[in-house]
Order: C-alpha cells, then structure tokens, then sequence
C-alpha cells in the first residue's frame, strides 16, 4: 500500500495551503518539486565544495570534480556502462531532449569536417537518411532534421492483441543513402517493449548494413508487472558498439525540471568522437552541478520510490484502460512500459487536434492529441494520456473524457 501521506510529507513545498486548500501541483512535466533529499544534497554542495568542474586546480575545485566522476560513475552503473578513468563511456547532458540534441550536433559538426578522419563515421549530410518509427517521439524525427539528414517513417502496425508491433518489412525502408535506425524502447506511444528476439533481429539488420542506431531508454524504469524490459545491450557489448544511447531521470524520479540526463556508448572510440564533435568537455546541453548532485541524491536516497511508484502506476494502468475500454467508440491499448495510455479514437470520425480541442474547451480536460506535430502520421486518430497521477485524480479525468464523449456522441 502506497503511504501517499509519507511521501507527500517529503516535499516542503506542499505543506502549504493554495486559495484555502492543500497545494496540489501537477506540472512536474515542466518543473519538479523536490524532495528533502535532494534539498538536502544540493544545500549541502552549495555550503562545501561549489566550485568548477574539470576547469580548475585548487581544492574546492578538485572535491567538485570528484563528486561529479562519482556521480557519473552510478550512472554509468544503472545504464550498464563503463566509467573508469580513461574508459569512461557516458557524458552528462541536460536530460534525454539534450541527449538527443547532443547527438544531432554531433553528427551534424561532424558533416562539416570537425573531429577529424575518425568522426566521418558520424558524419550525416543532405541526402542521408534515417529510419524513424512512425509513431514515435517528435524528438527522433527533429534530432534527424537538425544534422542536415532526411527521417524515413516506417509505419509501424500495432498488433494491440498480441501487444507486439510489426517489424517485418523494416529493412525494405533501407536504401543506400540509410545510415542510422532510431529506436525508442519502451516505445512512445505505444508503451510497448521489444523481446530479446526484437532487438536481436533489428540489431542483424543495422550490422548487415552497417548503420547506427540511436536509442532512448528514457523510460526504461517504469515497466509493468506483467512485461519485462530487455535493453539493447543485452545482446552484448561488442554487438553494441554501433549504438549510441540517452537516458535521462525525468521520467524515473520526476526531476523534469532539473535537466539532467546522459549520453552513453560501450565503443571508447565513439565516447571520444561525440565529445569532440560537439566542442564539449565533460558535460553538454546545461547540465549544471546542481542537477548533478541532484541525480545522485536521487539513485542513492530515492530507489525505493520506483517500486512504489509502479505499483500505484500498475492499478492506475488498470482501472484506466478498463474504465476507457467501456466508452463507445474508444479502444485504450495496455501498455508494458511508461505512464502512457495511447488511446484509439479513429471511430469518432475526429483528429486528434479536434477532440483535443474539444476536450480542453469543454470538459477543461487536457490530453495529447497524435497527428504528425507530435507522432507522425500513423498516429491520427489516437490520443496520449498520462496517468501519473493519484487515483482520484485520474478518477476525475476519466468521468470529464466520459462526460465529453457522450455529449459529441449522444449515448
């Protein structure tokens, strides 16, 4: 049983009243509250050992250093990565948006000539192409567009019965000019994970032709009792060497606002490419100290939370998709990973701008409509919902999407 009252009683900041009621604060997605923990950490950096990383010689700076090095190291841990001195394989970036970034600019300033002989293995130019799942994040298709390559959708059918998609016409979209596949797993917005025989399949396509991978395991923390999560590494490290990896703590520990996340490859070679290409030293994207020991805090005082966490995200799961799937006219998919619902609405006879739209104007219910700002084309006709949220709350938000589907619909 969750302890709601506990955890609450951990952020100082809700322990006030807002217009005569307890503060509720739902824009994590924007800015986290934090913890005493992380409070803590941060005073604690602030009061002893301030100073610039890797930029100076004295004492404070030194001890900064080496808090960094050392939070570093168990990031590199949790991902599976190296980071002994000399071997490291992950750079600290301002979340997985800037991982991802950071990338692009990689590979984009390696089109231009910099980082020498060894970066033109990096190198994307106009006229290149890479494989984006459509749907997918946004970020995959702008990340692409960003280095001067062209995205190539390949529309993904969704096998919701089975809960698996369609892979099997992937290396049709392969062309000569195809140097890179973008994977997202677990998949947004499908909430799906790849099985080991998946990743294997898509990994024998990128060595047959030699291309890269990029790979978000943004959302690798939050999977579901009834799935389990395969990384990519797992089918080794030197098969792995063609893949280049963000992660980030948005998404495990709410620290959205922090901006903090990282860059991880287990080839040393690509690790030193990446920095130099993108005229970075240790850290890119805005990662500052503070967000750094704020990350630490968080893997070392706060993992009990993630198991807490999917266990109040699992019953929401379940009452939401239960709850949706009795509503004419909606399908709601079961996702095995992230707090996502992606929802379909193709019976309507609607875009997902329109009952979006809709939604917000008349039941003040916001949601995420699909469509290709956001997913590509595949995904008209669907919606995104979150569901980190309390139960009531999320009781609330399903009764407003009941209310507003009967009025468009009169039953």
């Amino acid at each position: 049983m969750v302890d709601f009252k506990a955890i609450r009683a951990q952020f100082p900041i809700l322990d006030q009243e807002i217009h005569g009621h307890p503060l509720v604060y739902l824009d994590s997605a924007a800015t986290s509250q934090k913890p005493n923990a992380v409070i803590d950490a941060e005073a604690n950096f602030y009061r002893t050992i301030n100073a610039g990383v890797h930029r100076g010689a004295h004492e404070l700076a030194a001890r900064s250093t080496m808090a960094f090095e050392e939070a570093r190291a168990k990031v590199a841990k949790l991902v599976g990565a190296n980071a002994a001195e000399g071997e490291e394989e992950v750079v600290v970036t301002g979340g997985a948006t800037a991982g991802l970034n950071l990338l692009a600019t990689a590979f984009g300033n390696a089109s231009l000539g910099r980082g020498g002989e060894a970066a033109k293995r990096f190198a994307l130019k106009p006229g290149d192409e890479m494989i984006v799942f459509d749907p997918c994040d946004f970020l995959f298709r702008e990340s692409c567009l960003s280095a001067g390559a062209t995205p190539v959708n390949y529309k993904v059918k969704l096998d919701a019965e089975n809960r698996k998609m369609d892979l099997s016409h992937l290396e049709e979209c392969i062309t000569p000019n195809t140097k890179m596949i973008g994977l997202c797993n677990p998949h947004n917005p499908y909430g799906l994970v790849y099985t080991k025989e998946e990743l294997d399949y898509i990994m024998t396509i990128c060595e047959k032709h030699d291309l890269l991978i990029m790979n978000d395991e943004i959302w690798s923390d939050i999977i579901y009792p009834d799935a389990e999560f395969n990384s990519i590494y797992c089918l080794g490290n030197e098969r792995c060497s063609r893949v280049l990896s963000v992660f980030g703590f948005s998404k495990s520990f709410g620290l959205a606002g922090l901006r903090i996340g990282c860059v991880y490859t287990t080839d040393p070679a690509k690790f030193e490419r990446i920095v130099e290409c993108s005229d970075v030293m240790s850290t890119a994207g805005g990662a500052t100290s503070i967000s750094q020991v704020a990350a630490t805090a968080a893997m070392n005082e706060s993992y009990y939370w993630l198991d807490e966490f999917r266990a109040h995200l699992t019953k929401n799961r379940d009452y939401a998709v239960d709850f949706i799937n009795q509503l004419p006219y909606l399908k709601a998919y079961k996702p095995q990973g992230t707090y996502l619902l992606y929802v379909d609405i193709s019976e309507l006879h609607m875009t997902g701008e329109e009952f979006t739209e809709y939604l917000k104007k008349e039941e003040k219910l916001a949601i995420i409509p699909g469509g290709l700002k956001f997913f590509g084309e595949e995904s008209e006709g669907h919606v995104r919902i979150c569901i980190a949220t309390s139960m009531e709350i999320l009781k609330e938000g399903l009764n407003r999407l009941k209310e507003g589907v009967e009025r468009l619909t009169g039953k």
